[in-house]
């Protein structure tokens, strides 16, 4: 990371998160100018790792989704740290007193039969709010749309019937025992960084771009911006001319939110290593509970959704006296004196992130790959919200930042194809 910003770049990068490591990653070896620009006093973006409590704690993304097929995870022991194979606490329940194992198996079928009709729906080129094709009365109705402010930061009424059917996951799943923030810190060393330096606005009325911040204005003759779409939906990077094509798409692409409340637990040899337990069954408001993650005397909560915001309004200290009393109505009423709460994610109020993750708004499937089309070709945009089908994840990020470097490259005349700098490692 530098200090002084650069007076001229032949490729910009906005943000240092997974895609725009990713994109300067790539660029390397080059002989081009080409810095990152980050807002924030640190790397990472949504994927950051907190040492607290003697552990590493994924405040953002924490799981290496379809593993199998995840860019990261090859990379993760090249950089001196350790992959974690085992199961995820969604596939254990930690005991059947909140569902019985002949609930969980009705549950699963139930779960598995909407998303047969969302996929078919999809087929048939419909659309609308997922929501339309629950099943009505079904008893598992909000258990299901808890899920699925876990998946998508929103309850499915908010969802689009087609982008979510996009999805694709080969249900291989892995985690860094060191955190999923700190491989993706590495990734950024040797980069020319520049922290602390958010873009407010981009002025295209040039032959080169020219970038106005805090420091200073920065001419460039392409960027990759891989600002969040609520950044961009509400105009907190700026378009001079405007470009109410890509804002709009922003804006068809909200964050949901998705909070992390990381509790210490004394006794936690009751409990199953990473397991799992969900509040209620009758209510979205509700909490799921990953018990002993890595099997460690700690428990990590989560909260989605209109709960999640709801949770954040009232302050960090609202997170952990919810996860008391779900934790204590399962578990017992002593489980109050057993927690301590360690650290929370608030990524609602983060003013660099507004949220946690993308999903498309009923009708605008398309908005995707609306938010990637280049802009004049010489801006081209790259996150999770512009994957068509990993969206929400670092991978699908990080794959993002891949593809919009190739861009950039074929609009400044060179060969899109991996140079000497994409060794792994």
């Amino acid at each position: 990371m530098t200090d002084s910003l650069p007076a001229a770049l032949d490729i910009a990068v906005i943000g240092a998160g997974p895609a725009g490591l990713a994109a300067a990653r790539a660029l390397r070896g080059r002989g081009l100018a080409v810095a990152v620009l980050e807002a924030r006093d640190r790397v990472g973006g949504r994927a950051f790792t907190l040492q607290a409590a003697g552990f590493a704690l994924d405040m953002g993304c924490g799981w290496l989704h379809s593993a199998d097929e995840n860019p990261l995870a090859a990379l993760v022991e090249p950089q001196g740290l350790t992959l974690d194979r085992t199961p995820p606490p969604w596939e254990r329940q930690a005991f059947d007193h909140e569902m019985t194992p002949a609930e969980q198996a009705e549950f699963r079928a139930a779960f598995a039969a909407f998303e047969a009709r969302l996929e078919q729906a999809a087929a048939r080129g419909e659309e609308g709010p997922a929501s339309a094709l629950f099943e009505p009365g079904c008893r598992w109705n909000p258990r299901m749309d808890a899920i699925s402010g876990a998946l998508n930061g929103a309850r499915f009424a908010e969802v689009s019937i087609r982008d979510y059917a996009a999805y694709r996951d080969t249900d291989v799943n892995w985690r860094v025992v060191e955190g999923y923030g700190t491989l993706v810190a590495r990734l950024g060393s040797g980069m020319d960084i520049h922290t602390g330096c958010p873009v407010t606005r981009i002025n295209r009325s040039g032959p080169a771009l020219r970038l106005d911040t805090p420091r200073g204005v920065i001419e460039t003759r392409t960027a990759i911006v891989t600002a969040p779409t609520d950044l961009i939906a509400a105009g907190a990077l700026r378009f001079d001319p405007p470009s109410p094509d890509l804002v709009e798409a922003a804006a068809d692409l909200p964050l949901g939110l998705a909070s992390k409340l990381h509790l210490a637990v004394t006794g936690a040899e009751d409990f199953p290593p990473d397991s799992q337990l969900w509040g209620r069954n009758d209510t979205a408001e509700t909490g799921g509970y990953h018990l002993r993650p890595f099997g460690r005397p700690m428990i990590e909560a989560w909260f989605s959704a209109d709960l999640a915001r709801a949770l954040e309004a009232e302050g960090e200290a609202a997170f952990a006296a919810f996860a008391a009393d779900e934790l204590a109505d399962l578990l017992g009423s002593n489980m109050r004196r057993r927690l301590e709460p360690v650290a929370v994610s608030m990524w609602g109020s983060d003013p660099w992130a507004r949220g946690a993750y993308s999903h498309a708004r009923p009708g605008a499937a398309d908005a995707r790959a609306r938010l990637a089309r280049p802009v004049e070709n010489r801006l081209f945009l790259a996150g999770e919200a512009t994957s068509p089908d990993f969206y929400g994840t670092a991978h699908g990020a990080w794959l993002e930042g891949e593809r919009a470097a190739g861009q950039a490259l074929a609009a400044l005349g060179l060969d899109p194809s991996p140079g000497p700098g994409d060794e792994e490692g």
